[in-house]
């Protein structure tokens, strides 16, 4: 349970202790105040398009300390108040364009959202994580008013597909104030990461033959502590290069993973625990959690 969420259940006791007291009668939950859009439903996660109206705009390397060129999408309506924000890194030898569907995807649901280039296409996962950090770095100090307003700094999560999943792993281990990772299709010569408090979803692919399920995302799921909200979702049949075209099972499981986590929105625990059924027919090969709240 993070911060967030002790303190609603805290608030949460204390008023249904009240409320009969008064007379009134007592909610059945509590809901999020970082809720945002309306309840959702298998369709409306797995949608090429959520409830929220998206813009993007770029940035240069010349204006990015500590990553490369990127793209930042954004909600326009501020109505609801202020967002999550997301940043994403491509994998190993990739550019932003390999991780570009995600930016409206997950912006569309209610987040900012930074895709960007690494400082080089060579660069290794702890390079990466240091760039996603920057990155979130960068859209909550040094971005325009219009995105930085946006923003809640206190909520932020990470996204990398190959070297850049095992960044995100690499960022949580270096700021565990993060509130979700998600690792997609995961890379990381370091196995074992007993450190990780952040919520984390690992998505792997049951074909990957450059970083196989067997050695780098179950024993990544597996290290992670079992008091760490996590998650591991293995794509049927799919490649490595599952995540650099538009995947439905990997949108609509990362959308749940950062509302439920990042959003503190509970209406989306229902994607995720029990979880999708494995199958070999199916989408999902695997699904395994510890649905801590």
């Amino acid at each position: 349970m993070n911060h967030r969420s002790r303190i609603l259940s805290a608030l949460a006791a204390t008023v249904g202790l009240l409320l009969p007291i008064a007379g009134i009668a007592s909610p059945a939950t509590a809901a999020s105040p970082y809720e945002r859009g309306p309840d959702p439903s298998r369709t409306s996660i797995e949608a090429r398009r959520g409830p929220f109206a998206v813009t993007s705009t770029s940035v240069s390397d010349l204006s990015t300390p500590g990553f490369g060129s990127a793209t930042i999408t954004y909600p326009t309506s501020t109505a609801e108040g202020t967002y999550g924000a997301v940043a994403v890194s491509p994998g190993f030898t990739a550019s932003e364009s390999t991780i570009a569907w995600l930016g409206p995807r997950l912006a569309s649901q209610g987040f900012v959202v930074i895709t960007f280039n690494t400082q080089s296409r060579l660069d290794q996962p702890a390079a990466r994580g240091d760039q996603l950090l920057a990155a979130l770095d960068y859209l909550t100090q040094r971005s325009s008013t219009t995105i930085r307003s946006r923003i809640d700094p206190t909520r932020l999560a990470v996204i990398g597909h190959s070297m850049g999943g095992g960044g995100t792993l690499e960022a949580a281990k270096d700021r565990p104030s993060l509130q979700a990772t998600v690792g997609l299709t995961p890379w990381n010569l370091d196995k074992s990461w007993p450190e990780i408090r952040t919520p984390s979803l690992v998505i792997g692919a049951e074909s990957d033959t450059v970083a196989p399920v067997g050695s780098h995302a179950v024993p990544f799921y597996q290290s992670i502590p079992s008091s760490t909200a996590k998650a591991y979702l293995e794509l049927n049949n799919a490649s490595h290069f599952a995540p650099n075209t538009e995947n439905t099972t990997i949108a609509s499981s990362t959308i749940s993973w950062l509302k439920l986590y990042v959003d503190d929105d509970d209406r989306y625990r229902q994607f995720l625990c029990p979880g999708p059924q494995s199958s070999v027919t199916g989408s999902v090969s695997d699904y395994r959690n510890t649905c801590t709240s």
